[in-house]
């Protein structure tokens, strides 16, 4: 059995009538980073603050390193809320230093990895500067530090390269980056496809508080049909009747078609039937898919054209 540091089974979150999470399953095997990905309102905050405690579910269960409450093992895990916000008239070094130490660790041990870490990452000469001098980024760069300064094994990040100028961003990737590297597990929502897909060894999706995809990158992207573009003399019907093709639409540009293909259809071997049925072939382009196509597939249209908008 895969050692999972987070297990749901039928998790659920009721309001009155309204369903916010419907009877999710969700395991998180150690060591990988999961991408917690939906729609505004798909349940995802929701489900973090079951996950930590902060809510009751109103039905299934949950297991946190082993444990039912991750209120018993809070120390282990590390979390970045939706909602930022500092003690502001503290300094950075004392911030970051002050949480390390309400999770366990000794004061001198917090403040030299509050200085490692801020040093680390770019804010060594802010260490002393209180938090209502710093600028948004730098403010935002320091409460990830301090979720992370006591060196969780789980570490679950809400939204956090939300409000993050490109520089800032990439601060937040190597953030990810080092973490997983020394062996932590994470999980982080994101609005983000491309961070998703550049980060992640899973992604978990949500739509109207269903869990829609569970799975590994390669295992997301063999769900999805292949695509292919082609640019070419023959008819709409001519391609559709071509062995392995499923779907033939229009392309962005005049005379050329994408067609969708079947799981066992190979892409050179269409190329090859048009070209031997007698159709000119003035350009061919294989689409490999993406997580934004795996969205749109799982999601629906409507919701992830609001999302990515």
């Amino acid at each position: 059995m895969t050692d999972s540091v987070l297990r749901l089974r039928g998790l659920r979150k009721r309001y009155g009538d309204f369903v916010a999470v419907d009877d999710l399953d969700l395991d998180v095997p150690r060591g990988c980073v999961l991408g917690f990905l939906g729609p505004n309102g798909a349940g995802k905050t929701t489900t973090i603050r079951m996950i930590l405690g902060i809510y009751e579910p109103s039905g299934g269960t949950i297991e946190v390193l082993g444990t039912p409450s991750a209120l018993d093992v809070r120390h282990r895990i590390g979390y970045l809320p939706e909602e930022k916000g500092l003690y502001k008239k503290m300094k950075a070094r004392d911030l970051i230093a002050y949480f390390a130490e309400l999770k366990g660790m000794k004061s001198k041990d917090a403040r030299q990895r509050a200085i490692e870490l801020l040093d680390r990452y770019g804010l060594g000469e802010f260490k002393e500067r209180k938090c209502d001098a710093l600028s948004k980024g730098m403010g935002q760069k320091v409460q990830v530090l301090a979720s992370i300064a006591h060196r969780p094994e789980f570490v679950i990040l809400d939204e956090p390269f939300s409000g993050l100028d490109p520089v800032n961003q990439q601060v937040m990737e190597q953030v990810i980056a080092d973490l997983s590297k020394d062996g932590s597990t994470i999980v982080f929502s994101t609005h983000d496809l491309e961070k998703a897909e550049h980060l992640c060894d899973r992604i978990a999706m949500l739509a109207r508080g269903k869990k829609v995809f569970d799975g590994t990158l390669q295992e997301a992207f063999a769900a999805l049909p292949k695509r292919i573009v082609i640019g070419t003399s023959a008819e709409s019907a001519a391609l559709q009747a071509l062995s392995g093709v499923t779907s033939v639409a229009r392309g962005r540009v005049d005379g050329t078609y994408e067609l969708g293909l079947s799981q066992d259809a190979s892409p050179d071997g269409i190329l090859t039937a048009c070209i031997r049925a007698g159709h000119e072939v003035r350009s061919f382009d294989k689409r490999e898919p993406g997580l934004r196509e795996l969205f749109f597939d799982r999601v629906g249209a409507k919701d992830a054209a609001e999302m990515l908008a």
